[in-house]
């Protein structure tokens, strides 16, 4: 079984997937790494450099590659991954997937997300809490669609990574 976490930038995708690999004795794959070693470069660069078209089309082809290997992993994705092309149908037809939704209230993604802003090229521009929180809520707007398409969906809050990884363990089992 793969399992392929989803959801907005700052939702826990990476460290949820790391725990709930290592709970389940699977392999871990994030997104961004995958596409950082087929460049060679950063995906700060790859936006900068080559722009987000040329990253997206990247990001399609290095996920569906990853999906056809045949073994079991958690895959964390990009928070626009799913968005993308035809990446949530492709990520639906496949057999031996479990997709999961790590839904996030806005407030805690605005607050996660502040600090580190200069790490993210998508919001690095953004000057004030209240510029992000109206350009997250604009993005889940245009993504809760695709989002909403995974097998699972969980809430995501305030408690700890552990428990949320319990939460996504009990519903896949």
């Amino acid at each position: 079984m793969k399992i392929i976490l989803v959801g907005y930038m700052g939702s826990g995708k990476s460290s949820i997937g790391k725990k709930v690999a290592e709970v389940l004795r699977l392999p871990f794959k994030d997104m961004d790494t995958e596409i950082e070693k087929a460049e060679g470069i950063s995906v700060s660069k790859i936006f900068s450099e080559k722009g987000e078209v040329y990253f997206r089309k990247v990001e399609n082809t290095i996920l569906k590659e990853l999906l056809k290997n045949p073994h079991s992993f958690v895959l964390a994705t990009g928070g626009g991954t799913p968005c993308y092309s035809d990446a949530m149908e492709f990520i639906q037809k496949q057999k031996d997937i479990v997709s999961v939704y790590l839904k996030i209230p806005i407030d805690i993604l605005v607050s996660r997300l502040f600090s580190e802003k200069a790490e993210r090229p998508l919001i690095a521009h953004l000057g004030s809490e209240v510029e992000l929180e109206d350009f997250i809520r604009k993005h889940l707007f245009e993504r809760a669609f695709y989002y909403n398409q995974a097998d699972l969906i969980i809430e995501v809050g305030p408690e700890s990574v552990a428990e949320t990884v319990e939460k996504i363990i009990l519903k896949l089992f």
